[in-house]
């Protein structure tokens, strides 16, 4: 039987248990509410505005690269990529196979895109596809709602109009790997994707980069701009303006042809560098944007190794281009005298050993009394042979590095190589070993230990010519944009070549001119008919040995270890505009007939334009 009054009493605790638990909630709701608009305020509207508002860094745009003439010889131009941000998307495999049925993805483009997916910096897109035409950009832009993980971004690429040959005078740029990123500032590199890799790209990166910009900008929910509500601008990076003279470059190279050498021209009155080429070259541009696997290998596994750059980083037995510097190191030393004579049958041999180190022309019965101007007219190595005797090559050593041989020349790249110049130190340090005297002979006539750069051959050389100052090579005359230059100064070496009395020079200088003009002279024939008075010396280096009773004959020789054909010179002989080497590697015949030639036509195309006065 009911009761009226329990129930009544049942019913009337559940509705007030009821709307204590409403209250409770109501209450919980009123307390949230209060905690987050009014104690939590200032920290929701800046999470907010956060979503709402992004900083974006602006990148400045890369510095340009001229030659003396204002002929552009790297540029900035607008390129398309297809990026990845994966943060964006689930399954990286299924887009790319998505998008490979928009745009063409070939083997080397996933194979790059995993490669930089392993070395990828948190919150950067990825590129899957650079270098798009203009076919490519529509039909990713009307497929784009597809994609929300990918982007098209355009930006400037460096673009080096004349391909491989200028690439080992001013190097490329590359993409930023992880390495680089380390040690560079990165807020300043935030918006910058590449970096100088090699040559001047590289030793003037800061220079050529310029400063980061930035700006803030609104977005709705979609991630579409509003407003950009702030904007900083970037700072453009600096030209460059080089001594380089493409017309020249252009001419050397053709010279060369297909030949592996080396041609290097400076001004012997500043040490700026007119030209430099290394053959063979390379197109530097596939390497900006990501050069695929199989040409990297074709030019890696090359035997002509043309990403070698012989003329900063080749280093050469320089041979017999160096005995008007020996000769002027031994008149100063006072080991030898201009009447000087000695007596050449082919070959020297030293007292008590029963050796005999031969003359090039031994087989012909030598070249008999020779005086100091005759050796270096003839290129007589028995004469040098007996002056680096009685000079010891320590004091060999000590002259020659004043010429700034076993040092680099302070050319302003970073790969410069420093070469070797010998000494009875370095060879205790080195070699754990004694010096011998017959070492001391072979350097004395630029063979042996000694090892030389292309650039310190073409300064040495200049150094004769003007006097005995020895500058630093450069190859960048000034920065900044045309109207508003700053020219750097012409800067001397470390080592200078003072007090050289000026008979002693002159008698160099003299014996140089009968090389080029002298009926006995070895470039005389390379130089046949020229309105002008030039200077020089050839040279021909062995890369190979040989057994003292073997005779060499090239044409029985596998052409790699065939000589080395050298030449330097300057020109005019009173007031020099052009100081040049050539270095023609493994070639039939000699310096004369070899490197002369060419060093006679690189002299005319520089003094048909610039003149002769």
């Amino acid at each position: 039987m009911k009761d009226p009054v329990t129930e009544g009493g049942l019913f009337y605790r559940r509705a007030l248990m009821a709307g204590a638990v409403v209250l409770i909630l109501f209450l919980a709701l009123v307390g949230r509410l209060f905690y987050l608009q009014v104690l939590s305020y200032e920290e929701y509207v800046a999470k907010a505005d956060r979503n709402r508002i992004s900083t974006i860094p602006l990148a400045p745009t890369r510095g340009l690269i001229y030659d003396r003439n204002g002929v552009v010889l790297a540029e900035n131009r607008t390129s398309f990529s297809l990026e990845v941000m994966l943060e964006k998307t689930r399954d990286v495999d299924a887009l790319i196979e998505e998008l490979s049925s928009v745009i063409t993805i070939s083997d080397d483009d996933r194979e790059r895109f995993a490669q930089e997916r392993r070395q990828r910096r948190k919150g950067r897109a990825i590129p899957i596809r650079t270098r798009l035409s203009e076919k490519e950009v529509a039909q990713f832009s009307v497929n784009q709602h597809r994609f929300p993980a990918v982007s098209l971004r355009g930006q400037l690429i460096r673009h080096y109009p004349f391909g491989e040959q200028f690439v080992h005078a001013i190097g490329y740029v590359g993409r930023i790997n992880d390495r680089e990123w380390e040690k560079l500032d990165q807020a300043n590199y935030a918006a910058t994707s590449h970096i100088g890799k090699v040559g001047l790209e590289r030793f003037y990166e800061q220079v050529l980069h310029g400063a980061v910009g930035y700006q803030e900008i609104e977005t709705d929910v979609h991630d579409r701009l509003v407003r950009v509500l702030n904007r900083v601008a970037p700072i453009d990076g600096k030209d460059l303006h080089l001594h380089l003279d493409s017309e020249l470059q252009f001419a050397a190279l053709s010279m060369l042809g297909e030949q592996r050498g080396v041609i290097v021209a400076i001004d012997p009155n500043d040490g700026g560098v007119l030209a430099l080429v290394s053959a063979p070259g390379f197109d530097p541009n596939p390497f900006v944007t990501g050069i695929d696997s199989l040409s990297y290998r074709a030019l890696n596994e090359s035997p002509d190794a043309p990403m070698f750059n012989r003329a900063i980083n080749g280093v050469y037995p320089p041979g017999s281009t160096v005995k008007p510097h020996l000769a002027l190191a031994g008149l100063m030393s006072g080991v030898t005298q201009p009447s000087r004579k000695v007596w050449d049958p082919g070959w020297y041999q030293l007292p008590g050993d029963e050796r005999k180190y031969r003359d090039f022309n031994w087989h012909l019965g030598g070249h008999g009394w020779v005086d100091l101007h005759t050796s270096i007219i003839i290129s007589c190595d028995t004469y040098f042979y007996d002056m680096a005797n009685r000079m010891g090559i320590d004091v060999l050593h000590d002259y020659m590095q004043r010429f700034g041989f076993g040092q680099k020349t302070g050319l302003d790249v970073y790969e410069e190589a420093s070469g070797l110049l010998p000494s009875s130190e370095w060879k205790r340090r080195a070699r754990k070993q004694a010096w011998y005297p017959g070492e001391t002979l072979s350097v004395g006539i630029g063979q042996g230990y000694w090892n030389a750069t292309s650039l310190q051959l073409v300064s040495s050389t200049a150094a004769l010519a003007n006097g005995g100052k020895r500058y630093q090579l450069q190859l960048v005359d000034a920065l900044g944009v045309m109207d508003n230059r700053q020219d750097l100064p012409a800067q001397l070496a470390e080592h200078q070549l003072n007090a050289i009395p000026p008979e002693h020079l002159k008698l160099v200088r003299d014996a140089m001119k009968d090389v080029v003009h002298g009926a006995r002279g070895t470039a005389r024939k390379a130089f046949t008919g020229i309105d002008y008075l030039a200077a020089g010396k050839t040279g021909t280096a062995q890369v190979a040995s040989y057994a003292q009773d073997a005779k060499y004959d090239a044409t029985k020789v596998e052409e790699r270890f065939r000589d080395n054909a050298l030449f330097v010179g300057y020109a005019p002989y009173d007031k020099p505009k052009i100081a040049v080497i050539v270095l023609v590697e493994n070639v039939m015949g000699g310096g004369g007939s070899n490197a002369a030639p060419l060093a006679r036509r690189v002299i005319d195309a520089y003094l048909e334009k610039n003149g002769r006065d």
